[in-house]
């Protein structure tokens, strides 16, 4: 089974092509350039490097948000574009939960936070937790750990988020783009022993989210292009405006 994988929803643009248990290629960049700009010919050299024929792709796996709103757009447009065109499916994968399978295996709690403005955070809190010999999921990759969510993806204050982890009495590792923002103000909250992941594993990767998306496709859970729809978990700026003007 054969996947590519798309990430815009923050401050990078991911592109991969994973077969099961190879990484066969991924393509990241965090520069000044938009995400309109880059994703797809990220995605077309990726594809030209590697000599992929678009035929023997199975799914189409994407960051499905929360994050930037025009990012989150322009993930969407590219993988319902590609889904439409390739007659593939598409699996939605939890923009937190994708960032947090960066540190796959690990045994602290693990808090992925992206700066939301407004002092919130999208944010989650999870853990790794090793998988019965039972389980048979995701078999082919031989994975040990199964993702848990402890959290469910969420806009909250920095404050109660920090508040979440101190109540687990456990170490806590942050990443995201988020970390950068409220690393002082995290400093004052934390009770408990935490730190921040390095930089290879602190921003999203689209190779996670196809990781993810292998256990989805084994559960049924993907859907076709014309029915994917971004998540935001709140208003847009815009939005908020409208509406604010509407009650006056």
């Amino acid at each position: 089974m054969k996947i590519i994988a798309l990430d815009s929803s923050g401050l990078v643009a991911s592109v991969a092509v994973v077969e099961e248990g190879t990484l066969i290629g991924e393509y990241n960049i965090q520069y000044k350039k938009t995400h309109s700009q880059t994703l797809l010919p990220m995605l077309d050299e990726l594809r030209r490097m590697i000599e992929l024929d678009l035929d023997t792709v199975d799914a189409i796996a994407l960051a499905a948000g929360p994050g930037s709103f025009t990012g989150l757009r322009i993930g969407s447009a590219t993988a319902k574009g590609l889904g439409f065109a390739m007659n593939k499916p598409i699996v939605e994968i939890p923009t937190l939960d994708g960032l947090a399978c960066n540190l796959y295996g690990s045994d602290k709690i693990i808090c992925p936070i992206m700066d939301a403005r407004r002092n919130q955070v999208y944010t989650g809190i999870y853990e790794f937790v090793r998988k019965d010999e039972r389980d048979e999921s995701c078999e082919s990759l031989s994975l040990s750990y199964r993702l848990s969510i402890l959290l469910k993806q969420c806009a909250v204050s920095i404050e109660e988020i920090a508040a979440k982890c101190n109540e687990l009495g456990r170490e806590v590792i942050f990443l995201g783009d988020g970390v950068p923002v409220f690393a002082d103000k995290l400093s004052e909250l934390m009770t408990v022993p935490y730190s921040f992941a390095p930089v290879h594993m602190n921003r999203q990767r689209a190779s996670a989210f196809a990781v993810l998306a292998f256990d989805y496709l084994k559960d049924g859970k993907a859907i076709d292009a014309a029915e994917h729809a971004p998540e935001y978990l709140r208003l847009s700026q815009a939005e908020r405006e409208r509406n604010e003007r509407a009650e006056k």
